[in-house]
């Protein structure tokens, strides 16, 4: 590969960064996995607004180099795709530790989360965290639970007030019979 074009990739690779708003990522191997199984992941991830790209580890270097992101150059050894996008880092490591359940082959090297970068098996630990949406539905759960207990306590007591002015009601027409 000419200078030349190595410098366009390296560049690519930087506009895909900041253009991306890429922080966060998953670093993985899929040396040995087959053709027909890499197109089958690669359209089921991008199906579900997931990135992967395979990338050559000295212009990437370099490329994370120039936007800031040095930490996770050390992750970057041997044959390396990436894989980011989605609600969160945490997503992304559940949709890999998946994929490398159904392709033995599919290898994980690590993550780079918050400028951190992580070993392979803190990586997979990624994906037994609640992610961002499950977060959020624990959040507004929380929330609700102080008012979901005082909506139902003032309509017990309303319930019982109810049923005694039914009563006394009830008494009063008996009397008045």
């Amino acid at each position: 590969m000419s200078k030349y074009v190595k410098g366009l990739l390296q560049k690519e690779f930087e506009r895909r960064i900041s253009a991306d708003g890429v922080s966060d990522f998953m670093v993985v191997r899929v040396k040995g996995v087959a053709g027909v199984d890499n197109n089958v992941m690669r359209g089921e991830l991008k199906s579900k607004g997931y990135h992967f790209s395979v990338v050559k580890n000295s212009l990437f270097r370099k490329a994370l180099g120039e936007c800031k992101l040095e930490g996770a150059i050390d992750l970057f050894v041997g044959p390396c795709a990436i894989a980011y996008g989605g609600d969160s880092i945490v997503d992304v490591a559940k949709e890999m530790v998946e994929w490398s359940k159904k392709l033995p082959a599919l290898e994980i090297c690590g993550a780079f989360l918050e400028g951190s970068s992580l070993d392979a098996e803190a990586a997979t630990g990624l994906s037994k965290m609640p992610g961002l949406s499950e977060l959020r539905s624990r959040i507004v759960g929380t929330a609700q639970s102080p008012g979901r207990s005082l909506a139902g306590t003032i309509g017990s007591v309303a319930g019982m007030i109810a049923g005694c002015i039914e009563t006394i009601a009830e008494n009063l027409e008996k009397e008045a019979a």
